[in-house]
């Protein structure tokens, strides 16, 4: 095991402070800080008395105690550097491990969800699509998990032509009204996850999982996909299971609150 490596153990604990006050809805008491942060009152005073100092603490007329301008100017600089993509492919590698399916990543285009980054599986089954196609919104598990997360007026106008799209060509298996797209986006919704299965690519399963940002938008879609006869489409299943984290994770490092 690597040896740990010397650290300031005043500073951990002190962060334990700055923590509680993030994770708050609101500013605290001191009394309400000492006990979230697990310290005594004392002890979380001294602390804050030095933090307010830094301007990384601010404390109100009430006296109760919130983050000070010093910590939003860290949190804006750290949010700048911020890459979705660029993070999502670091772990792409992992996440194949655990999958062993077709993985790629997509964001929302000019056009609608498109796909910006693409790795394939031992396993990967023969798909006809390449980094830049746009995913169709009702069809792929792509385009189900934009559609259930953009905001409407982005994807009303791509919604109407697809919905027209489906009754014309008398598609069953695609929601044609705007009640049967309704119960399908509170599908994605509630599962955390898109799914199509023989939909869009014939013999084909996948899965789209949304990442959201700091201000709770949805800045790209991790997918996964393989052939129907080994891919477990299960809701539950390892698949959804590895898929749902990797997302999650991306999300909270991308600053989405809790």
């Amino acid at each position: 095991m690597e040896k740990t490596r010397a650290g300031i153990q005043s500073v951990e604990v002190g962060f334990a402070l700055l923590d509680a006050l993030a994770q708050a809805s609101g500013p605290l008491m001191l009394r309400d800080l000492a006990a979230t942060a697990q310290m005594s009152a004392a002890k979380a005073h001294r602390y804050l008395v030095s933090f307010q100092r830094l301007g990384l603490v601010a404390q109100d007329a009430s006296t109760r105690y919130d983050l000070g301008p010093a910590a939003l100017k860290l949190g804006l600089a750290a949010i700048s550097r911020l890459d979705a993509v660029k993070l999502a492919r670091e772990r792409m590698p992992a996440l194949m491990g655990k999958i062993g399916h077709t993985l790629a990543l997509a964001v929302w285009g000019n056009h609608g969800p498109t796909i910006v980054h693409w790795e394939e599986s031992p396993l990967a089954v023969t798909v006809n699509l390449r980094l830049g196609d746009v995913m169709p919104l009702l069809s792929s598990a792509t385009g189900r998990c934009f559609a259930a997360h953009v905001s409407r007026e982005a994807i009303a106008p791509l919604l109407r032509t697809e919905l027209a799209r489906a009754r014309a060509l008398e598609r069953t298996d695609l929601p044609r009204t705007q009640a049967e797209l309704a119960r399908l986006l509170k599908e994605v919704r509630d599962q955390g996850l898109a799914r199509v299965i023989d939909h869009l690519l014939p013999g084909v399963a996948g899965f789209c999982a949304p990442v959201f940002d700091f201000d709770g938008h949805m800045v790209l879609g991790i997918v996964a996909l393989g052939s129907v006869a080994t891919f477990d489409a299960a809701w539950n299943g390892a698949v959804a299971t590895a898929l749902r984290a990797a997302a999650h994770q991306l999300s909270r490092d991308l600053g989405q609150p809790a």
